[in-house]
């Protein structure tokens, strides 16, 4: 049976961990096979912190179409593009409270409230510690809406050796929430 290719939007907010996007933009690179198409947004401030803690400016040698953060002329700023699946990669709390409340004053708020109306797959990688009362409230009415909470916490079974493998273990998490084949370290049991 032949799978439906994925359009996905992906949206760098300001949080730290610039490296979970990074990669990210570059494992749908990889499985580009299965993917129609992937649009990618970026705050201001996200730019400001991949410069910060990655040293480059390299978000924009990746081979996407950038749409400026407010720019609701966007495709995936309408139900009617169908794009599949938002990816928020690192989601910064204040995004994720405009989210929550429905604010949508900018493309990356906007298009997340078109992907959750539309009953459509919206991940949030949630990247703050520790929570207070307010953000976990925030995740829970997300999650009410039928977005996804996926934390930027990663996994240990696989024996990371450097911090890009502890990340890449974030990243092929999302890939599997995404719903792309992908090879990654799965858990065997002990």
């Amino acid at each position: 049976m032949m799978m439906r290719k994925k359009k996905i939007v992906v949206a760098v907010t300001g949080a730290s961990g610039a490296i979970y996007a990074d990669l990210l933009l570059k494992k749908l690179s990889q499985l580009k096979d299965q993917i129609a198409e992937v649009a990618v947004v970026m705050s201001d401030n996200a730019k400001d912190v991949w410069r910060f803690e990655l040293g480059n400016e390299d978000y924009s040698n990746h081979p996407y179409r950038f749409y400026a953060k407010k720019d609701f002329m966007a495709p995936f700023a309408s139900g009617s593009a169908k794009f599949d699946t938002m990816v928020i990669v690192p989601c910064s709390m204040g995004t994720l409270g405009r989210i929550a409340g429905g604010i949508s004053d900018d493309l990356i708020t906007r298009a997340a409230d078109v992907i959750l109306k539309e009953r459509r797959k919206l991940i949030l990688v949630a990247r703050d510690t520790p929570l207070n009362l307010i953000h976990i409230r925030n995740m829970a009415t997300v999650t009410e809406a039928g977005g996804i909470i996926c934390p930027a916490i990663p996994s240990y079974y696989s024996k990371p050796q450097t911090i890009e493998e502890l990340a890449m273990t974030v990243v092929n998490r999302v890939i599997d929430l995404i719903g792309l084949e992908n090879e990654s370290y799965e858990w065997k049991g002990m």
